[in-house]
């Protein structure tokens, strides 16, 4: 049990020392992730699409 709360007690020093984001960089990496993934989604279904209709072709 010492152990562990030796554990506790060293994680929450570290945390301290933590520098968290503000609330506004929350928010700005959050839509970059948004925007980057669903900039990603149509670009894989548009190669999706393009090697289908290729495909298409040949058989």
């Amino acid at each position: 049990m010492s152990r562990f709360i030796n554990y506790i007690n060293d994680t929450r020093a570290e945390l301290k020392h933590v520098s968290w984001p503000t609330g506004k960089q929350s928010v700005t990496a959050t839509i970059l992730v948004v925007l980057i993934s669903i900039f990603v989604a149509i670009f894989t279904g548009a190669l999706d699409y393009l090697f289908a209709q290729v495909l298409t072709l040949f058989i």
